[in-house]
């Protein structure tokens, strides 16, 4: 894994600056009235304060947020992109114009608690299965606009992208089988757009229907919601013929056990999609 997980250092400002000044857009608008109050000419210093333990994530847009209203400002981690922060420590030291700082501070506290909370999230459940073959694997149910974001902060954590779109990759689902007219039928016509896809992937609901995919050609199953006595017959039944995925219903509390049955990879929209914020907060101090 490199320094910017997955990303080269070009790509993230440019990702962490569209991002932010669409944020600050939002939020700032044609000023900050309150912020208006200040002196421009104060300068303060402040710091940022995890209450609770997290991996530091999203450094790339708070401090894309605080230099788009103060090119000048003065930033200083105390704890590193990646690394984990224990509880009522100070990640973060500032100094700058003390309207920007407050400004800024909202949209920067609100990527930082995000994205930490994701990769602390994912963190949690690539520890869980430790030992095992199973890697931990995000989805498409992400926040809308922030989804390269949430999937760099699952990059952070010690997870695996699976497709970033639509456009991609492809996989197969209940409802193209059904169109399609079967499971053969809907990998026949994904092969028509294979130079195109990172990745061709096909979801079955049955041992019945990953026997169908395995005589059809198919290099990735998505296991669908099955029990875990299941999951070890179709890994069985596999033999290592295709990479199998599994998805539905994964807790931090029964990913062990599913990571245990062989399966190669075990995806969780819960990494992005039901995320409890990690508590920052910012102090300020007028110089």
């Amino acid at each position: 894994m490199n320094q910017n997980f997955g990303f080269t250092t070009i790509e993230l400002a440019q990702l962490a600056a569209s991002d932010t000044a669409r944020a600050l857009q939002e939020d700032v608008g044609t000023g900050d009235l309150t912020a208006g109050l200040i002196n421009a000419s104060r300068r303060a210093r402040a710091h940022v304060l995890a209450r609770e333990p997290a991996i530091i994530c999203g450094a790339p847009w708070v401090e894309a947020a605080l230099r788009q209203l103060d090119p000048d400002v003065r930033i200083h981690w105390l704890v590193g992109e990646g690394q984990w922060c224990k509880a009522d420590q100070v990640v973060l030291e500032l100094e700058g114009s003390a309207r920007a700082l407050l400004s800024a501070e909202r949209t920067a506290l609100n990527f930082l608690q995000l994205l930490s909370a994701v990769a602390t999230k994912t963190a949690r459940y690539v520890e869980a299965v430790r030992g095992s073959r199973a890697q931990i694997v995000d989805t498409r149910k992400t926040l809308p606009g922030l989804r390269l974001a949430q999937k760099y902060a699952v990059k952070t954590g010690g997870g695996t992208n699976h497709r970033i779109g639509l456009y991609d990759a492809v996989l197969i689902k209940e409802n193209h089988i059904a169109a399609a007219g079967g499971v053969t039928q809907a990998l026949r016509a994904a092969a028509k757009v294979a130079a195109q896809a990172s990745f061709i992937e096909i979801e079955v609901e049955t041992l019945i229907q990953l026997e169908e995919a395995l005589q059809a050609g198919a290099r990735m199953v998505l296991l669908d919601n099955m029990e875990t006595h299941i999951l070890r017959e179709a890994v069985r039944i596999n033999g290592g013929q295709a990479i199998l995925e599994i998805s539905g219903g994964v807790t931090l509390e029964s990913v062990h056990a599913l990571a245990l049955t062989g399966v190669d990879r075990i995806s969780i929209g819960s990494l992005t999609k039901d995320v409890k914020a990690t508590d920052f907060s910012m102090r300020l101090k007028e110089l």
